[in-house]
């Protein structure tokens, strides 16, 4: 490491040179200099530069950790739509703020901040995703030997098991009779998302193979999406579901129409682009029905069953739910959980109080 005078370019050099304190690899740089003044200060500076690069190397910045821990997702077998999702949620509310910062600089105090800053406007769920997503990063710098420690801050947010948007009986019955006799393109969807409970990419990924339409059943064994394509379903197993009697002549109606295409539900363009819940929004609006998503029709489907008596196990097992949380918010949105609960109260004889009607004059007497 120095500076001298080149007689030959007639100019000061700057020149540092290091070795890698892990790699032992040696890393030099020079640089020119007008002035022997600027070439001391030069020399400072490579050394500095040096030391910043074999730090990069060691520890690696906040955006090189994401980059290399969502390369490993896909190593894992994680979904494209997944990694989207990390990637997106990450680049929008840490780079701002992390970018270029080496892994272990960021602190506990930081996160936090972040958290409330960026993501404290938005939803319970959405705060606990942004700090599991900043946790990931750091599980993974101390898998690669970046860090030694998680500096991720234990935050509680209150999330509670709300009880999703779903469509009564007459509601439904309403919604589909309006949808047949308008002839809206969606009615085959809605009916069959209603119908079977199954998933928007479900439904697409539905071919006639899996149909069974004598014996009224259907295999779900996969699911599609704009980032993955064609794919297992969501918990990754196969189930099948039972096709209600209403729906076979539907079911029977599109089979003819099929032609020579495998799919059960017709293509279409406004399907292909992901725009299904913004077109049921803008129907229900228009027949002045509750709006609810795409995927709400799933659950309106679960309560009512629920509603009519069919056991929770059977629901969940034709619905694909694996958690028994989950499947609790349904029981509870269909009421199961508290019917009968009262019966047992026999407090008094309502038959034998009738109710009297008072008639009062002007003075206030009867």
């Amino acid at each position: 490491m120095g500076y001298r005078y080149d007689r030959k370019i007639d100019s000061w050099i700057a020149y540092a040179s290091k070795r890698h304190p892990i790699t032992r690899v040696s890393k030099s740089l020079r640089r020119k200099a007008e002035t022997k003044a600027e070439a001391i200060r030069l020399e400072k500076q490579l050394i500095a530069e040096i030391e910043r690069k074999f730090l990069k190397e060691t520890v690696p910045d906040w955006q090189v950790c994401i980059e290399r821990m969502l390369e490993s997702f896909k190593d894992r077998g994680l979904t494209e739509k997944t990694i989207d999702c990390y990637w997106r949620c990450l680049k929008a509310h840490t780079l701002p703020d992390w970018e270029g910062r080496p892994i272990n600089s960021i602190t506990t105090q930081e996160i936090r901040d972040l958290v409330k800053e960026k993501v404290g406007h938005r939803s319970p769920s959405h705060q606990k995703n942004m700090l599991k997503f900043i946790r990931s990063v750091f599980t993974f710098g101390i898998e690669i030997g970046a860090i030694q420690r998680d500096p991720t801050p234990r935050m509680k947010f209150r999330i509670g098991d709300k009880i999703k948007k779903v469509l009564t009986e007459e509601q439904v019955r309403f919604f589909l009779n309006k949808a047949k006799n308008l002839g809206v393109e969606w009615y085959p969807h809605w009916a069959t998302a209603v119908y079977t409970g199954m998933r928007n990419g479900e439904l697409y990924a539905l071919t006639w193979d899996k149909v069974n339409i004598k014996d009224r059943q259907m295999l779900v064994d996969s699911s599609w999406n704009n980032k993955d394509g064609f794919k297992s379903t969501k918990s990754g197993d196969d189930r099948w579901v039972e096709i209600a009697p209403n729906l076979v002549p539907l079911l029977q109606e599109l089979k003819l129409q099929s032609d020579d295409t495998n799919f059960v539900l017709p293509r279409i363009d406004k399907w292909d682009k992901g725009e299904q819940a913004r077109e049921l929004r803008m129907f229900l609006t228009g027949i002045g029905l509750p709006v609810i998503r795409f995927h709400d029709l799933r659950a309106t489907w679960a309560t009512l069953l629920l509603a009519k008596g069919v056991e929770p196990i059977k629901v969940m097992i034709m619905g694909g739910w694996k958690d028994l949380k989950t499947m609790q918010i349904y029981v509870r949105k269909a009421g199961v959980d508290i019917k009968g609960t009262t019966d047992c109260l026999d407090l008094h004889s309502p038959s034998s109080e009738t109710a009297r009607i008072l008639v009062f004059n002007d003075r206030g007497e009867k």
